[in-house]
């Protein structure tokens, strides 16, 4: 929201330099992200009067022009065309810094000595108007200041508002709270209590869709003459960034930023029958909005109709075909509250917003349509020379004034920190013009205004007092916090445990949004009846990109994979830990799952500039060790891999489950080639997927501790050739679980496959290691024990002893 200084102190008596202003209305709650002193870089430029124009002598398009200021007549080249002597322009002297900090210079042009400038509109950031050099009116005099003469000095204010805040959406609104605050008196500048429209023999108004149009209030004005808009007006609109197009236009623009309330202006003699109709649209109809687009609607969207066709997307922007323009004589004027949900469905399909959506989809005042619509019709009747009807029509939907709320004093105070009396808690509120009476001693009957469409409860009304008491006025206290430590939720311990633990083996942690777009399946490869294409779709997203609560993390992650690659950070490692979201049938809420997903990419270990590791990549073992890593710093142990059929996005062979017993904590594997191209990743890629709230169900081995033994262990080797379907987990698994004394360890050294080994086979080599705690183990020992597991190999996995 765009003000200026000077158009405030209009409705309320500001007397505060503008930083100190900013200051307060900050406080306040409507933060100001700008504070702009107005064509201040404009003070060498001045009125002046062209006593003499004559060609160039070296240029076609150029004339040398003789300038009065006043005090002296200089020399100046122009090129403007519609420079001529007698009128007055704008000349900038020597030394003067124009916007753009273009610097003028006495100088020399084709020959011609140039002593200024004169300008356009454009170039001193006045307006866009660039056809020529300014045009001033007669009554000002040579060297006066421009600034002066066309009272430019002012200071701009823009006000971030929350979006609870619409009353603050116009000037007055702004005033209302200034005025809160300083005790001093809201000027406006027409009465509240303004008589009803009684109805218009010109015209008639149907409304067919009350929940989307509660209110629409019109009046017709006749013999209106359409030209530019005092200066006053335009200086205005300019001030705060808009361009001025012709009288009445500029009006309701006007009038929407006073009040806050959009109006709409119709060429009367373009609606057909003298009737205006409220409908939803119809499926495929089609409209051509005022900036000259053609735009199809949908059955969801409000518009204005005469009794032919669409004159206007309702609370959007107009039609071409209604617009006024130079041969308009009578105007309709329309003055409406619509449904702030039907706008902003209705911006965010047709991606349109404009002044008048942004006030609508936030709520205006529905009862301040009559009072606008009276404002601009004083108005036009002034500027245009119009003549208003007697009366309107306003079309009302029965809209209920806010029901009162009950405000406890004592209340108040307790939770604000500060004493109050009923009296003052009166006196704040009445003071932005919300009305309260008496109900208790210690209680106030409050009646939010229509206007304030933020006041819903007790809770709203005590954060209005802390506003105009003033935040740096509150005390400020220690809260008594008892010397207690609060129980942590177990699945936060869990989640931050893996995090550190993650960030600890080299990943760094991601955070992506939890809505997705619907093509992210597709990517990743997922039939129609696939469980993770089972999605819960978002009512009002904010992109197509965001639509659906996402199913699975890893389609978030190969984005940000692609995102590092295209930057040339070709070694990722990167974890998220989110929640999934699945449907539940029968139920409203979805099973929210909280999982952890991982992916690697690039060399196993990433170089320094110290240290360099090599070039060898990461593969699927990196990924089985990241999981053991991570169980084994979680105490849970006995954890199984097992290759299993791989879905889509999976490479065949490269795919396995990962398990506790008979529970499955997760899969890990390699992504599909062509899955990686869809994502617009031309390196392999590693992932794994873990179900946190699997992990949660799981019990952690215990930790038992041991004093060091004084015995030395002993490994000793061995090697088996096994059929190739034999997994090396489950041989190792074999050994471990055989029960057998004095074996503390086993782990696979290698594989072999080549030379020697049958097809189809393969060498495994496992290294077995031995300890006692209460004595050296000797080779006879030992042996006893290892053969016994070399016959159990040979016998369970159809393997051959192979020498080593």
């Amino acid at each position: 929201m765009k003000f200026t200084v000077n158009w405030l102190e209009k409705y309320v008596d500001v007397n505060l330099p503008a930083a100190d202003l900013a200051d307060r209305l900050t406080m306040l709650g409507l933060e100001v992200d700008a504070v702009e002193p107005l064509f201040a870089d404009l003070d060498k430029v001045v009125v002046a009067k062209i006593e003499k124009v004559e060609k160039h002598p070296n240029a076609d398009k150029l004339t040398l022009c003789d300038v009065s200021i006043g005090t002296e007549t200089k020399r100046v080249v122009c090129g403007a065309p519609n420079v001529r002597a007698g009128m007055l322009t704008a000349l900038a002297l020597p030394g003067a810094v124009l916007p753009g900090n273009f610097k003028v210079k006495p100088a020399k042009i084709r020959g011609e000595a140039s002593d200024g400038m004169l300008c356009s509109e454009k170039e001193l950031k006045i307006s866009e108007q660039q056809s020529g050099i300014m045009d001033l009116p007669p009554d000002y005099t040579p060297g006066q200041s421009l600034v002066e003469a066309l009272e430019l000095s002012d200071t701009l204010i823009e006000v971030d508002l929350t979006p609870n805040r619409p009353d603050c959406t116009s000037v007055i609104g702004v005033a209302r709270e200034i005025a809160g605050i300083s005790s001093e008196k809201l000027n406006k500048p027409i009465a509240d209590n303004l008589p009803k429209l009684t109805g218009s023999d010109s015209f008639t108004i149907e409304i067919q869709a009350a929940d989307a149009c509660p209110r629409y209030s019109a009046k017709l004005l006749k013999n209106v003459k359409l030209a530019p808009s005092p200066w006053w007006l335009q200086r205005t609109l300019l001030a705060v960034g808009l361009r001025p197009i012709n009288n009445v236009v500029d009006i309701t623009n006007f009038v929407m930023l006073e009040y806050g309330q959009p109006l709409h202006a119709f060429d009367f003699a373009k609606l057909s029958g003298a009737k205006i109709i409220v409908r939803k649209a119809v499926a495929g109809e089609k409209i051509t909005t005022l900036d000259g687009t053609q735009r199809k609607l949908d059955p969801e969207m409000l518009l204005i109709c005469d009794d032919e066709k669409p004159v206007a997307v309702a609370g959007v922007m107009g039609a071409e075909n209604s617009e006024v323009n130079e041969n308009t004589t009578e105007v309709l004027l329309e003055s409406a509250y619509f449904n702030p949900i039907s706008i902003r469905k209705t911006n965010r399909k047709l991606n349109l917003g404009t002044d008048a959506s942004y006030r609508f989809e936030r709520g205006i005042d529905p009862m301040g349509t009559v009072t606008a619509l009276e404002r601009a019709s004083q108005l036009i009747c002034e500027i245009c020379g119009a003549e208003a009807e007697a009366s309107g029509i306003d079309v009302n939907s029965d809209i209920k004034a806010p029901a009162p709320i009950k405000l406890r004093v004592q209340r108040t105070s307790d939770l604000l920190g500060v004493q109050f009396s009923a009296e003052e808690l009166s006196t704040f509120l009445n003071g932005i013009e919300i009305k309260t009476e008496m109900l208790a001693p210690d209680t106030l009957q409050v009646f939010p205004p229509s206007f304030r469409v933020d006041l819903e409860r007790e809770a709203d009304l005590v954060e209005e007092i802390a506003r105009l008491y003033g935040y740096n006025n509150i005390p400020t206290t220690l809260p008594v916090v008892p010397m207690s430590f609060s129980e942590q939720e177990p699945v936060r311990q869990m989640r931050n445990r893996i995090a550190g633990h993650m960030a600890a083996m080299g990943f760094v942690e991601a955070i992506n949004y939890s809505f997705i777009a619907k093509q992210h399946f597709d990517l990743l490869g997922l039939t129609g009846q696939d469980e993770l294409r089972k999605t819960v779709e978002l009512l009002n997203p904010l992109s197509e990109d965001q639509s659906v609560m996402r199913t699975t993390l890893l389609s978030g992650l190969l984005d940000n994979v692609r995102h590092n690659v295209n930057r040339q950070n070709n070694d990722v490692r990167i974890f998220e830990i989110g929640k999934v979201f699945h449907p539940k049938k029968g139920e409203e809420l979805p099973d929210e799952i909280i999982r952890l997903a991982a992916v690697f990419t690039g060399r196993r270990t990433p170089g320094s500039s110290l240290l360099h590791f090599g070039e060898k990549h990461a593969d699927i073992l990196d990924v089985i060790g990241t999981v053991e890593q991570l169980c084994t710093s979680l105490n849970i142990d006995g954890i199984d891999f097992k290759a299993v059929d791989n879905p889509p996005y999976a490479s065949a062979g490269n795919f396995l489950t990962v398990s506790k017993e008979e529970t499955i904590l997760g899969v890990l594997g390699t992504f599909e080639r062509s899955i990686l191209e869809n994502f617009g990743i031309k390196q392999e890629v590693f992932f794994l997927d873990l179900n946190i709230t699997q992990f949660m169900t799981v019990k952690p081995k215990p930790i038992v501790f041991a004093p060091l033994s004084k015995f030395p262990a002993v490994k000793w080797d061995l090697a088996v050739v096994v059929p190739e379907s034999v997994g090396g987990g489950d041989m190792i698994k074999e050994i471990l679980a055989s029960k057998q004394p004095y074996i503390v360890n086993a782990e696979i050294f290698d594989i072999y496959r080549g030379k020697s080994i049958e097809k189809d086979s393969k060498s495994v080599a496992i290294k077995i290691t031995y300890h006692s705690i209460e004595q050296t183990l000797d080779d006879d020992q030992v042996k006893e024990v290892h053969q016994q597991i070399i016959d159990m190999l040979l016998s369970k996995f159809d393997g051959q002893l192979r020498e080593i």
